[in-house]
């Protein structure tokens, strides 16, 4: 599945807004209706007053909004499945998502510039295959090895630091489940690239980078966070709350580059400074264009078909059921007492 217009999704931005406004309004009414008298009063003098029919009314009408939009967006499916040759590399990215990576010395902070470059990285390939392993003191796939790039981008917004149990900074373990999640292919250039502090390491990074440099992997660092450090917050963007020690000192993590340097260099790859990370990327990305290309099979989507045609109906139907719902009471349907009818039907026979 995809969206042929998926800025369009930008509009469901504003039903969250507009539902805060709707209840604002209802409670300003509600507020006014109590300053001028009981609510027994009220009812008297106002008999044909629903707002219990104008709040379905108003939630039919978001529903409805809500559908429009995906509409505009137009959904489409996969209907035919091809299988296509394509030229290009391996590529495995390990990413940390240890809790060090929330710090917030690299701006908005140091997984959230981390997953910016990967997007990056994600929009200029071309034919390559992508995997993404996820580590803190244990690795794990988060996405095998693929050339479906969106959902790549799909399962790299759902990375978070906590995802792994076990903290720490396991590179050598997160080196190794890159070697392991290639395929098979023989005769064809692989690279794997390490976005990581470097900070607490659990093994030994070197000792695999100097593993996989053994089977031809070029390997390049990506170093997230400074040499003067920052405090680790609590919970992801915190402020206020600081990761302590046992003695209730505030926890300063500071990049360890000389390690992620070492890991660069044992593997023919090459080191990248967050402070340059823009720029690193870019020459990065040139680099593995610079190596050389082989050709494999890849299964793909190659037609996809507009499917918003359902929700047009479901809307249309919203629309319908919003007209034939007044606003207020209806007075020929509330003198209609069907109990009553059938009393007075008794009497006659009676």
């Amino acid at each position: 599945m995809r969206f042929a217009n998926p800025y369009m999704l930008y509009l469901l931005l504003l039903v969250p807004i507009a539902i805060v406004v709707y209840y604002y309004l209802q409670s300003k009414r509600r507020k006014a209706l109590n300053a001028f008298g009981e609510e027994n009063l009220i009812k008297h003098l106002m008999p044909l007053y629903s707002p219990t029919r104008q709040s379905v009314k108003a939630w039919i009408l978001l529903i409805a909004f809500a559908l429009q939009v995906l509409i505009l967006a137009r959904p489409q499916f996969g209907t035919k499945l091809e299988t296509t040759k394509r030229s290009g590399i391996e590529l495995m990215v390990a990413l940390d998502v240890s809790n060090s990576m929330n710090s917030m010395d690299v701006s908005p902070s140091r997984l959230e510039m981390a997953k910016m470059a990967v997007s990056r990285l994600v929009d200029k390939l071309s034919g390559d295959r992508l995997g993404i392993v996820v580590f803190a003191g244990q690795a794990y796939v988060q996405l095998p090895i693929t050339t479906d790039y969106p959902s790549a981008k799909m399962f790299l917004n759902s990375v978070s630091t906590g995802m792994v149990p076990t903290q720490g900074t396991a590179i050598g373990a997160a080196i190794n489940m890159c070697r392991n999640s290639f395929t098979t292919q023989e005769n064809i250039n692989r690279a794997i690239i390490v976005i990581t502090d470097g900070e607490n390491h659990e093994d030994d990074g070197v000792a695999a980078a100097k593993q996989a440099a053994a089977e031809g992997i070029r390997i390049y660092t990506v170093g997230m966070g400074t040499p003067k450090g920052s405090p680790i917050p609590t919970t992801p963007g915190n402020t206020r709350d600081f990761i302590k020690d046992k003695d209730g000192n505030v926890v300063i993590s500071k990049i360890d580059e000389q390690t992620l340097i070492n890991i660069a260099s044992e593997a023919n790859g090459a080191y990248i400074p967050a402070n340059n990370i823009r720029n690193g990327i870019n020459a990065l990305i040139e680099e593995l264009d610079h190596i050389e290309k082989s050709e494999f099979e890849s299964k793909v989507y190659a037609q996809y078909s507009d499917k918003f045609q359902y929700l047009e109906v479901v809307v249309i139907i919203l629309l319908l059921i919003d007209l034939l719902i007044l606003g207020r009471k209806n007075t020929h349907l509330s003198k209609f007492d069907l109990f009553t009818r059938k009393e007075n039907a008794k009497d006659l026979f009676n």
